[in-house]
């Protein structure tokens, strides 16, 4: 029997291509959307999930409260893990990593030539590392690989880059910052992509007193952003218990902070997941976006079964007969109900194995988007298979069991005499509800994607406060002898043309590199609450960035703090209204009396980081010994040669290093990079969305076109024009559509101001966004619907009043 089913499913299938065609596309493109967001949620989801402790191990956070409210961070004082070690001694488990990102790799070749590398997931840690998180060793001693000195740890990627082959490389060494030997002795098979520890190169903890962080070994003042601390709780210890330790623990190593900072515990399961707190990876996923991306898979995989449902009942007319011809010979209503799923089934499996191809081409394209690495063969992974199971299932259920029901429905008296010109009015009621369902799901993306872009917009072409065209920044080496060399560099620069100006600084104006203290002002007799930005920068820092003056003026050239520069924010926070009165007076920082200096200008405002957060305070002094950078700007002519030429001199002044520059505004623009991923997410998915509605239309307008046959054919013979039939097919999905408008307005309104609340500097949605959503969807409605309308307009009225 269910043979039988299946082979008059397939033959009925044959007979209307199009029909079959046009539900199988649009299936399948819903399905495929919905399995490539599946694919990066099931992605998301998998981070740091195969370590065997993950639901013991936690990461330690210092959270400080202060005016500027309550701020989360990963980085901690160097000593804390040797220490939580000492005064917890029930703790298993304490390890310490650093990322030391931006530190160069020396190797030699075969050959004998020195190849150089600037490296991202370098890392210093302990052996104890390798105890708390689980990874796969295919050379060396886990328990012994990293106790020593001047010893490395690698992944088999790295190994090959560095000797050409992994196994060849135990025991072979590695040259850091161009003074520190190190020696290789382990190989790790190479990490998971899924994970927010991406330790390629693992430097030995006790190496670290070789390198500049050997000055914060016991410094309990300072935090770290780059060091974090995990520890892994015993089993009858619960976060909360260990939490409430903590506090003793504070006020014990950090008396003065006490009542501002406390410690507390991040468990590794909602690392991933937490927007507040940075990530080695950088790859933080919110919930809310899991969520978010859930249900747009789900709304898509709807109006795709939408679509089929409309399709399937404007056929339904065509196959009155066949109906009851099938119920005069003696089918009973299950069998005919069994027989119209047997055809759906057939559909939605085609339109599942389409969808996986669909998917396994636009994979490339999605990486390339999220900068993730979803595997192509992902229909090997028993999750996959078991969620494509369910779709099919699914969607066959709910695509074709109303179909089914209103086909097995019909009175074969009826269907024979073909008195079916339709299905009752409740049927249609169902069917324009559907069709409303469609679009406002669509509008809801349309309406999300026009604020995301509106918001990056608004990024792109706010004033930051400083000038940031044409200008790159050089990271600069750290040792001694480089740093005898810049003035000479800097002076070599300026000679060449098309040079307009040079300084050197800690950081950019807006950078994700800050370092933040409280001060002292005006001999108070304590700190401030809050912590100001510190930005060490030489005098023409502020010629360079066009920085603006409010009162005083910058700083004289100088290699050590000898004067103050501040911003209008500062004041704001110490209650001076007048920028002038500031001038003059002292700041201090971190007690020691050589920064004890005046200030001698107050700045306007500029964005210290992205536009989500707001302007913190900001100081700012020469200090020689702090540089991490040169800013170069360029005239915007020939800028080729004068890049080729910095590039000449620098490597001549830095033989022993690597030369990289970064564009100051493309780095501005990284702070977006989540927001811009999202637009174009929107984007595609609101096409999706609306390509799929309009097969609905389609849909519905074959319908319509079936039903109202003889009524088109009676008004072109009382003197109808064209016009008039498509106005007549228009008017019904045109009204449809303001009324999916008027109910996804409101939502979309609502869940945007949500996402929109995570920036201070924020638009303010208009009507004109609305606007905008209403007249696309209702130009793409119309030009989808023409084509059929003036179709139906066209028919000969006397073959239209023949028709039965």
């Amino acid at each position: 029997m269910l043979k039988n089913y299946f082979k008059t499913a397939w033959r009925s299938l044959l007979r209307n291509k199009s029909y079959a065609i046009i539900n199988i596309t649009g299936l399948a493109i819903g399905i495929a959307a919905c399995l490539l967001i599946f694919l990066v949620i099931h992605f998301q989801t998998g981070f740091d999930t195969y370590h065997a402790k993950k639901d013991r191990i936690y990461r330690v956070l210092n959270k400080r409260t202060s005016s500027e409210g309550v701020k989360l961070r990963a980085g901690l004082p160097l000593p804390i893990a040797r220490d939580l070690r000492v005064d917890f001694p029930q703790l298993p488990l304490v390890t310490t990593v650093i990322n030391d990102q931006g530190k160069q790799i020396s190797v030699k070749d075969k050959a004998g030539q020195i190849k150089r590398f600037k490296e991202t997931d370098l890392y210093i840690t302990d052996t104890q590392f390798f105890n708390v998180f689980d990874f796969t060793w295919l050379s060396g001693d886990k328990k012994t690989a990293l106790n020593e000195p001047n010893t490395v740890v690698l992944t088999q990627r790295m190994a090959k880059k560095y000797f050409g082959d992994w196994e060849n490389a135990m025991g072979k060494t590695l040259t850091y910052e161009n003074k520190i030997d190190l020696k290789v002795t382990g190989i790790l098979q190479d990490l998971p992509l899924n994970t927010d520890l991406p330790v390629s190169i693992a430097i030995s903890y006790p190496t670290i007193k070789k390198t500049d962080y050997n000055n914060n070994l016991e410094d309990w003042n300072s935090n770290f952003g780059s060091h974090n601390c995990f520890i892994v709780l015993p089993e009858n210890v619960s976060e909360a218990r260990f939490n409430h330790d903590l506090v003793a623990f504070i006020k014990k190593h950090r008396p003065d902070e006490a009542k501002r900072e406390a410690f507390l515990l991040q468990p590794l399961t909602e690392m991933h997941f937490d927007t507040r707190v940075g990530l080695f990876s950088g790859q933080v996923f919110s919930k809310d976006m899991i969520k978010t991306l859930s249900l747009i898979g789900v709304f898509l995989l709807v109006i795709a079964c939408v679509n089929f449902i409309n399709l399937a009942t404007a056929q339904a007319v065509n196959r009155s007969k066949e109906v009851g011809i099938r119920k005069v010979l003696g089918s009973k209503r299950k069998q005919l109900i069994m027989q119209f799923l047997s055809e759906t089934f057939i559909i939605t499996l085609f339109s599942v194995v389409l969808a996986m191809g669909l998917s396994e081409a636009a994979l490339p394209a999605l990486n390339g988007l999220l900068e993730i690495k979803l595997s192509s063969g992902f229909i090997t992974d028993p999750i996959i298979v078991t969620f494509l199971a369910v779709v099919l299932i699914v969607v066959t259920l709910l695509s074709g069991l109303y179909p089914s029901m209103v086909l097995s429905g019909f009175n074969p008296i009826a269907a024979l005499k073909n008195k079916i010109t339709g299905v009752r009015s409740n049927g249609i009621t169902l069917r324009r509800g559907l069709v409303v369902v469609q679009f406002g799901i669509a509008q809801v993306l349309v309406i999300g994607t026009i604020v995301i872009i509106s918001q990056l917009n608004h990024f792109k072409n706010s004033p930051l406060g400083f000038d940031k065209d044409a200008v790159i920044t050089v990271n600069l080496p750290n040792d001694s002898i480089s740093r005898l060399r810049m003035t000479a560099l800097r002076n070599e620069i300026l000679q060449q043309p098309n040079i307009k100006s040079f300084s050197y600084s800690f950081s950019s104006p807006s950078d994700n590199i800050n370092w933040g203290s409280p001060i002292t002002y005006d001999n108070a007799a304590v700190e401030t609450e809050f912590r100001v930005n510190l930005k060490w920068a030489d005098a023409d820092y502020f010629k360079l960035y066009d920085l603006k003056f409010v009162a005083g003026g910058p700083y004289a050239k100088s290699d050590t703090v000898k004067a103050y520069v501040v911003n209008e924010t500062l004041l704001k926070n110490l209650g001076v209204t007048n920028p002038k009165d500031a001038i003059g007076k002292t700041i201090n920082i971190w007690g020691d009396k050589n920064l004890t200096q005046k200030i001698v200008g107050v700045v306007k405002d500029f964005n210290v980081t992205s536009l989500r957060e707001q302007i913190p305070p900001v100081v700012m002094a020469a200090w020689t010994g702090q540089y991490g950078i040169a800013n170069i700007k360029l005239s915007p002519t020939n800028m080729q040669p004068t890049l080729a030429a910095i590039e000449n001199l620098w490597t001549k002044t830095f033989p022993d290093n690597v030369y990289e520059h970064k564009f100051l505004d493309q780095k501005i623009e990284n702070f977006y990079k989540k927001e811009s991923q999202l637009s174009q997410l929107y984007k595609i998915f609101a096409g999706i969305a609306i390509f799929i509605s309009c097969l609905g239309l389609y849909g519905m307008v074959s319908f319509m076109a079936v039903q109202r046959t003889k009524e088109v054919g009676i008004r072109k013979t009382l003197g109808a024009s064209v016009a008039n039939i498509v106005y007549l097919f228009s008017k019904e999905f045109t009204v449809l559509i303001l009324i999916s408008f008027v109910i996804s307005a409101p939502v979309a309104w609502y869940f945007m101001q949500q996402w929109l609340q995570g920036f201070t500097y924020r638009i303010h949605p208009g009507l004109g966004i609305f606007a905008i959503s209403i007249a696309l969807s209702i130009i793409i409605a119309w030009a989808t619907v023409g084509y059929k309308a003036i179709k139906a307009a066209l028919v000969n009225p006397v073959k239209s009043l023949r028709s039965e």
